[in-house]
């Protein structure tokens, strides 16, 4: 790139001059204004996609970012960028390759956590300023003008906050309107087995916490076994050309008001986040997911043991409600220890060591020799009855508590073992694997 690259040219400068020249309310669309359109064309310089019909719509996205003066209400015109700056970073944008994403996530009813540190993540308490700062308070109120960002109230909760650097392998019109980049010839239909309701560096931190004992911590498992619930994820992204969502509010939390002696005879109200009142030894014990057992997680994900979706069906049970969680942590147990083989002669590997043994007692096998005790094979037999009698329409009674806890504890026992499985050594065949639980589980049970 030639060193006129280094910064804004002349026409990107004057074309945004002009635009930020514009009062309020501006043009009916200014998308059609003569400075727009020199905008547009001075952007082809450091982006191919510029005469592009999403490119506009992308452009501007990004000048409302930098706040143009014109897209402001007028008692807000101090948040307007000055022009000048407004041209050094529209052109870095232009020719970003990378945009960075924090992904914030409230851990609504968390009780008194650890800070916790590991991998891109981190668990914490934020104050006011580092919220606003988080999510770019200055762009959020140019693009939302009547809308607030509740620092103050935020600030009451503990915050999952995972970070993540992402190619920009799309045009900023594609970035800006994704259905532009779209594929009408696929089938817009189908469903992605696999997907995520939040995004994948978002849940693998989830999946990380997750393997903490949160059910026995838990001192009102009646009431929910999860140290924390996550509502929902806000990400903030790097790139101009992508607007931000509108600011979440605080009222999508739980609080509960609670009355205080003054001192002086009287009593005050005050709200505050509702909580999950975890057992004493949480807090201590919680502190060793750091970083270095990050590193023991993500090393064993890369073991054939987790080429099943061992983490999508963790994440999605703690997502879950009702029999959908009770569900997803059997078939969490499922796609740690079971094979097509069990289901289907044809896929077993000769010699089939236990030749006659169904389905059933194959998994519970290979739970008792991963766990080493029967106990937890007649554990997986009792929720697997529970599930098959769902499914298949037979009469049962309500899931209970101990039911409930016991399919959460197991499933995560079971990954658990798996993790520490990987650090023995290198396992070069899952199936070998299994059937190695099982000729060792076999006689337990």
């Amino acid at each position: 790139m030639s060193g006129a690259a280094t910064g804004p040219s002349v026409a990107l400068l004057d074309a945004i001059a002009e635009l930020w020249r514009l009062r309020p309310p501006g043009p009916d669309n200014i998308l059609a204004h003569p400075a727009f359109v020199r905008l547009r064309e001075a952007c082809r310089a450091d982006q191919s996609g510029a005469g592009t019909i999403g490119f506009a719509f992308a452009l501007s996205t990004a000048l409302r970012t930098l706040g143009m003066p014109c897209s402001l209400p007028d008692d807000m015109d101090a948040l307007a960028m000055p022009s000048d700056l407004a041209a050094d970073a529209l052109t870095a944008a232009l020719r970003a390759t990378h945009a960075r994403r924090l992904h914030l996530a409230p851990l609504d009813l968390a009780d008194e956590l650890p800070p916790l540190v590991f991998g891109s993540a981190r668990v914490c308490r934020l104050t006011p300023d580092e919220l606003r700062a988080l999510v770019d308070e200055r762009r959020l109120k140019r693009l939302y003008p009547s809308q607030e960002f509740d620092a103050g109230r935020f600030s009451q909760f503990h915050w999952l906050v995972v970070e993540e650097v992402v190619a920009l392998a799309d045009e900023p019109g594609t970035r800006a309107v994704p259905v532009f980049g779209m594929d009408f010839s696929q089938d817009l239909g189908r469903i992605e087995p696999h997907k995520g309701r939040f995004p994948n560096a978002f849940e693998e931190a989830l999946f990380f916490l997750l393997l903490a004992p949160w059910e026995s911590w838990s001192t009102m498992p009646e009431f929910d076994w999860r140290g924390f619930r996550v509502p929902w994820v806000y990400t903030v992204d790097s790139d101009l050309f992508v607007r931000p969502g509108a600011p979440p509010s605080p009222d999508t939390l739980c609080w509960e008001d609670r009355i205080y002696d003054d001192g002086y005879g009287g009593t005050y109200e005050q709200e505050r986040p509702l909580e999950l009142r975890l057992d004493d030894n949480a807090a201590a014990e919680l502190s060793v997911w750091d970083q270095s057992r990050w590193e023991i997680l993500d090393w064993a994900k890369q073991s054939v043991l987790f080429e099943t979706p061992i983490a999508h069906f963790l994440v999605r049970a703690f997502l879950a409600e009702g029999v959908d969680e009770f569900l997803a942590h059997i078939t969490t147990i499922e796609a740690g220890l079971g094979l097509r083989a069990d289901y289907q002669n044809s896929f077993r590997v000769a010699p089939d060591r236990h030749k006659k043994m169904r389905a059933t007692n194959r998994m519970r096998g290979r739970i008792a020799g991963l766990l080493g005790d029967r106990l937890y094979a007649d554990q997986y037999e009792q929720l697997f009855n529970i599930r098959s009698a769902f499914l298949h329409g037979r009469a049962m009674t309500d899931i209970s508590t101990q039911e409930r806890m016991m399919a959460r504890s197991l499933a995560r026992q079971v990954v658990e073992a798996l993790v520490l499985a990987t650090r023995a050594g290198t396992v070069s065949s899952r199936e070998d694997f299994l059937d190695d639980l099982l000729d060792k589980g076999a006689p337990l049970i």
